[in-house]
């Protein structure tokens, strides 16, 4: 199987002289089609750092990121917009909804900034919606909404141009366990069958349980990884074995963040 995305030897510094830091020190791995990879790690490990690189919202200092092959800091003008837009989905920890739109208008607001026809727009919506329970608040304002509602509808959002991999930083993390245990069911399932790809940067192990692979990273390097490849093995073996990895980094899962 080829893989979809492919990071080489990524390296980030911030700052000068005595007030340098490296955030990422030569990172190197690769996310297959399909796949639901998470990332965790003690806060300033990098990875947060990873994931704004893999967005373009930040530069790496050198390194390759490659998506589907095309070098993703080659990309300009209307190439990076399509990377934005279709290649990648973003899901963010706040939301990050417009209070003046209603739940449908922020989901069809990228299509119709990639014109989108007005008939597969109101397809993709209705199935999305659908899956991830959603219909009754799409005609409602964030205000009027739950966390867990204005999460799925930003979920909805970074899905909606069926993009090649979605990126989730921190999904889970202005929820409350109900909420979040919702919203993972919800992506872990179309994980399985829409084929959906997911990069996730998480600090909580639960939510950890629903990926495939784990990378743990420490200082800017690839610190473990984890696999959920046993046979038949259930979430919550595959939790506890994160949960010891996440103590042999030096915390407990509070503090993998």
């Amino acid at each position: 199987m080829e893989p979809i995305l492919e990071v080489e030897a990524l390296k980030k510094v911030y700052g000068r002289a005595a007030n340098r830091t490296t955030a990422l020190n030569g990172i190197s791995f690769q996310v297959m089609k399909g796949e639901f990879l998470g990332i965790m790690g003690s806060s300033g490990s990098g990875k947060s750092t990873l994931l704004n690189c893999i967005a373009t919202v930040i530069s790496a200092d050198s390194g390759k990121i490659l998506m589907d092959k095309t070098p993703v800091q080659n990309l300009k003008g209307a190439a990076l917009a399509e990377y934005r837009g279709k290649k990648i989905g973003y899901l963010f920890q706040n939301f990050e909804l417009l209070d003046n739109l209603t739940g449908r208008e922020n989901i069809l607001l990228p299509l119709s900034i990639h014109n989108v026809s007005e008939k597969e727009s109101g397809e993709r919506l209705s199935r999305l919606a659908s899956y991830l329970e959603i219909e009754e608040v799409l005609d409602k304002f964030p205000a009027q909404m739950s966390g867990g509602q204005k999460q799925r509808i930003a979920a909805a959002r970074a899905l909606i141009l069926n993009p090649s991999m979605v990126l989730a930083d921190e999904p889970t993390g202005a929820l409350d366990s109900k909420n979040a245990n919702t919203l993972m069911t919800k992506l872990a399932g179309m994980n399985e069958d829409e084929d959906t790809t997911i990069l996730m940067v998480t600090h909580d192990c639960s939510a950890a349980s629903f990926c495939k692979r784990i990378l743990f990273i420490r200082d800017g390097e690839l610190f473990h990884e984890l696999r959920r490849d046993v046979p038949g093995e259930s979430r919550t073996s595959f939790y506890e074995r994160i949960v010891n990895v996440v103590a042999c980094m030096g915390g407990g899962s509070a503090n993998v963040i």
